[in-house]
């Protein structure tokens, strides 16, 4: 029988020792582990930096992207100078420090901006608690997130972009580098992440969710599933859900689905995801795709309050409708807002839920009632230009004998018609107006509702706070074109964690800034929220070896756009600069003023 070598210690420590490879010096350990099949101790080295000067330890892919618990057995000699360790931690002394690298003159205002709004959103501050003190996997990771906003170049130009730009990455992130980044973050640091942007949350704030789908290049991952896509490309696709504040203005939640599920069966998930993250006293707002009689007994169960668009047709809300009974231009109780231009009428309506055993949960809910009567006139001449063009179609397939498709697709074309055909042959033998699908139709035209719980708004408020979330479907368009992730581009399960994780900090910077840009006189002096970034970019950063950095100066619109954004300029580069003179004190008394009569 094999005798087995004994398996280490949890917590035993690892020596680390020169190991020369390939003309490198580099740090390195040998960590065992037993073979399955033999039982005997295997040993092989891991490099954990390189040792420069001698005995200089400079960190490597494998210490900057380890678990600190791991790092803390590594047991270094005492001979060796380890300082850079401290600086990984971001222990960096007091001072100005002095540049000590190669000559460097680089584009420098557009990151600054981004990086002073990382600082005062708290990005950083959480990324850091996240990722336990790691400054420079920190920096790495708002490089990454940085440079799909300034850019429209993908990951592989970003080595080359760092010799031109000054970033908060100090190494040059290869396209391999950037690939073991992305594995090692987990969903442990994604729930982390979503529990310090919880905390940030005021009390009852109001939280739009909705999904977006994206095709995929790779077939490898799980999540991709054929479907409708909303680009309408022949491409798989999966389901980004992002749930945005409709005060901040900024994306607070993220989650990937299959990109075929439908949004009413994903929010039983998110739900419990947001519960689980520390989301707590939020008020939810959802359009029509994620309505459902079990969405909806479940929040009155949860007793959480929320703004739902509800579908006209669907169960109470047409019932409301028929209640109205017939009318002309608007039915007689409905009042009018001038300036929207529309009818309104709030309801309240109760719904109880059976919970656990025997215990009834009432829900509270009000129906906000709209119609729109210039709408309702466009769905009505819709509707009748529909059931005439549907006719000819059917009269058509008689004429010429036209088998039929399958069912789904004779419902979809046809679906104002109850048709009969032939088994066999599928051609068309007769066909009868579907009265009872017209006469709902003509009811709910120009009709649509805002279910609400919890809420004390009235009827237009309600409606205002529900408009708020269409500035969701432009950050799912920026996304798409101005950060460029239409598309997914990795073909692994640990990337996608880790590619999402990144997009969701640059969601963070370009909604805040958009936000900053429409809401201040910014919109005034330019067109977009990426003209901002272009009038940042000439500001450079000079650093000469042995040298302070020098940052050029902040010139006319440049100084708009951060008093806009409420961060300071830095020392010596606004233009009112104030001379550092002082005048000489006078001895003795000061002099009395002047009297009128002395005058």
């Amino acid at each position: 029988m094999a005798r087995t070598g004994r398996p280490p210690k949890a917590d035993s420590g690892y020596h680390v020792s020169p190991h020369n490879s390939n003309g490198y010096c580099y740090a390195a350990t040998q960590p065992s582990v037993i073979d399955p099949d033999t039982g005997k101790k295997k040993y092989h080295y891991v490099h954990w930096g390189r040792l420069e000067d001698g005995n200089r330890f400079v960190p490597g892919k494998a210490y900057i992207l380890a678990d600190p618990t791991e790092r803390a057995r590594l047991i270094f000699p005492d001979d060796w100078d380890v300082s850079a360790i401290e600086e990984l931690v971001g222990n960096r002394k007091p001072g100005r420090p002095a540049y000590d690298g190669n000559d460097v003159n680089r584009f420098y205002g557009d990151v600054w901006l981004l990086d002073q709004l990382a600082d005062k959103l708290g990005i950083r501050k959480d990324l850091m608690v996240v990722f336990n003190g790691n400054a420079e996997m920190v920096n790495d990771i708002l490089t990454l997130a940085y440079f799909p906003i300034i850019t429209e170049y993908s990951y592989r130009r970003l080595p080359r972009w760092q010799r031109i730009v000054k970033t908060p990455s100090d190494r040059e992130l290869t396209p391999s580098y950037i690939t073991r980044l992305t594995q090692s973050i987990t969903e442990q640091h994604r729930k982390e992440l979503l529990e310090l942007r919880a905390a940030r949350l005021d009390e009852e704030e109001i939280l739009a969710v909705d999904s977006t789908s994206r095709s995929a290049w790779g077939g490898n991952l799980a999540d991709i599933h054929w479907g409708k896509n909303k680009d309408h490309l022949p491409l798989p696709q999966t389901k980004e859900v992002v749930a945005y504040t409709l005060t901040s203005h900024m994306p607070v939640y993220y989650r990937t689905f299959p990109g075929n599920m439908p949004d009413s069966r994903s929010l039983q998930v998110i739900l419990v995801d947001m519960d689980h993250a520390g989301f707590k006293d939020v008020i939810f707002v959802t359009d029509r795709g994620y309505e459902s009689i079990r969405n909806l007994e479940t929040y009155i169960i949860k007793g959480m309050p929320f703004i739902a668009c509800s579908e006209a047709g669907n169960g109470f809300v047409l019932e409301q409708i028929k209640a109205f009974g017939e009318f002309n231009t608007r039915p007689d109780d409905m009042e009018i807002d001038p300036v929207l231009q529309i009818y309104y009428k709030q309801i309240d309506y109760t719904y109880n839920v059976k919970s656990k055993g025997n215990c009834i949960k009432t829900g509270n809910l009000k129906i906000n009632l709209y119609l729109d009567p210039v709408r309702r006139s466009s769905e009505l001449v819709y509707l009748d230009s529909e059931i005439k063009l549907q006719e000819e179609e059917i009269m058509t397939r008689i004429s010429e004998r036209i088998p039929c498709e399958d069912d789904a697709s004779l419902k979809r074309k046809l679906r104002y018609f109850k048709v009969q055909y032939d088994q066999t042959t599928r051609l068309i033998k007769s066909y009868v107006l579907d009265e009872k699908k017209v006469s709902k139709a003509r009811m709910t035209s120009g009709f649509f509702a805002i279910t609400t719980m919890g809420l004390s708004m009235d009827a237009i408020e309600t409606y205002k706070h529900y408009r708020l979330r269409d500035e969701q479907e432009k950050y799912f368009q920026q996304m798409k074109s101005q950060l460029h992730f239409d598309k997914q581009q990795n073909g692994s399960e640990e990337g996608k964690t880790g590619r999402l994780f990144i997009l969701f900090i640059s969601l963070i910077l370009t909604s805040y800034i958009r936000h900053i840009w429409k809401t201040t006189e910014l919109k005034k002096l330019f067109e977009s929220s990426l003209d901002i970034l272009d009038e940042m970019r000439p500001i450079r950063c000079i650093e000469h070896t042995n040298r302070a950095r020098i940052i050029t100066p902040f010139v006319g619109d440049q100084v708009d756009i951060c008093d806009a954004f409420e961060v300071t300029i830095p020392e010596d580069c606004r233009p009112d600069y104030r001379s550092r003179r002082k005048e000489p004190k006078r001895r003795g008394r000061p002099r009395k003023p002047l009297t009128e009569r002395e005058v």
